[in-house]
This record gives C-alpha cells, structure tokens and sequence, in this order.
C-alpha cells in the first residue's frame, strides 16, 4: 500500500512543480518543463514497482506522470499563444532528448578510472539498447506532433473557453494511444522478450495508466489557463 499512497503524493507534486514552473516563468517556462521532462522521463523509465489497488498487483514502470506533463505543456501552449508555439517547443523537447542521448552515450565510452564508483550506474540507466532509445524517440516525436494536429482540430469544433477539458482530454487520450503503441512495437516487438498477449497488456495498462493521469490533470490545466503570467504573449491567433 505504500507505493499507492506515495505514488499519489507523486503525482500530486509533479502537477505543482508543473504550476510552478509555468507562473513564475511563463512560456519560457513550459519551454524549460517540457525539456527537462523528455529526460527525466527517460531515466524514470528504468524503475519498475508495483502497484497494489485492492487485492490486484499492477507491475508498471515509472515516468508515465512526468511525461502526461509534456502533453499538457504542448496544450496549454496551443490554448494561449497558439499551435505554431506548441509544435516549436515539441522540436525543443526532441532536440533536448538527442541531444542528452548522444553526450551521455559518448561520457559513457571513457575509460573509468580505478575507483570510479559511477560508470556501472551510468550504463545501467543511459545505456539502454538501441531499440528503446529508438522506440522513445519515435514515439514522442509522432504522438506529441499529433496531440497538436488534433487539439487544433478539436480547437475549431468545440472552441469555447469551458470546452477546454474537451479538447485537453481527447487529444491528449489519442495521441498518448499512438505513444504506447509506437514506443512498444519498436521496442519490443521481434526481440522474443514477451509474448502477443503480454505485449498487448503492456500496451494496455501503460495507456489506460496515462490516461487516468490525464483526466485527473484538468482541473490543473484549468487553474495553470488562469495564470496572469508576464511573458508579452501575441495571444493565439494564427
């Protein structure tokens, strides 16, 4: 029960750093988010625990939380200064994610000395097959452009300021559809490690875990839209 309760502490502080970030800093700010968590979410990624809900044990890994973040950093910048924005700060997030995968693959290639203490560490967590990176990278890049193709989509049918949940949820809810199946199918798809039917549940309960987190970050979105922030935005026209 201890990784249920904390796990909601977790969330809880993710959605207030989120907050943070963006009233303090404004667009940069959501800029500065979206870039670190592209990483963080990567590393998160290498830890698995398990989840008791009542009697049933969910075994799932983490950085599913911290990467629901990037796609309501990419919404609220659609909302208010529009999808030329969004889609600018999800090429900084790809870049970012390049960028960090090629210097600590390259840190990895020296010679330890004697009695370094951190090299098997770093292997562990950045050296991970070629086929996850691969499978991160495509994922992020194809679902996250999607969220803002669909949000826009979504801005010209249901446009009206207290629609805003429709258009968060649905874009976010199809495009982290995309994100699971694209990051499993590369990853893990050929290499033998699990069976169709464990695969599919992979896919499954990283989804539906996403989604929750998702719809639970509304209201956060909601209070984060509210925000007088200084920031000389243009607005969102387009």
């Amino acid at each position: 029960m201890f990784n249920l309760g904390w796990g909601i502490l977790f969330v809880a502080v993710n959605f207030m750093l989120f907050l943070a970030c963006y009233r303090f800093f404004g667009k940069t700010g959501l800029y500065a988010w979206i870039a670190f968590a592209t990483v963080i979410a990567n590393i998160q990624v290498t830890k698995s625990i398990e989840l008791s809900i009542f009697t049933v044990g969910i075994i799932m890994t983490l950085g599913n939380t911290i990467y629901t973040t990037i796609s309501m950093s990419t919404d609220l910048l659609n909302e208010k200064y529009g999808p030329k924005e969004a889609k600018r700060a999800v090429w900084f997030g790809f870049f970012t994610l390049i960028a960090t995968t090629i210097m600590m693959q390259m840190a990895l290639q020296f010679t330890p000395q004697e009695t370094d203490f951190a090299q098997e560490s770093l292997e562990t967590i950045f050296g991970l097959m070629p086929r996850l990176a691969a499978g991160s990278l495509l994922a992020y890049l194809t679902s996250q452009f999607l969220d803002v193709k669909v949000y826009g989509y979504l801005r010209k049918k249901f446009g009206a300021k207290n629609q805003f949940w429709i258009r968060t949820n649905v874009s976010t809810g199809i495009s982290q559809l995309v994100d699971s199946i694209v990051f499993c199918t590369v990853a893990f798809v050929g290499t033998g490690l699990y069976t169709w039917q464990e695969w599919l549940q992979i896919v499954f309960t990283t989804y539906i875990f996403k989604f929750i987190i998702s719809v639970v970050a509304t209201p956060v979105l909601y209070w984060a839209r509210s925000f007088k922030v200084n920031d000389h935005a243009e607005g969102t026209s387009e």
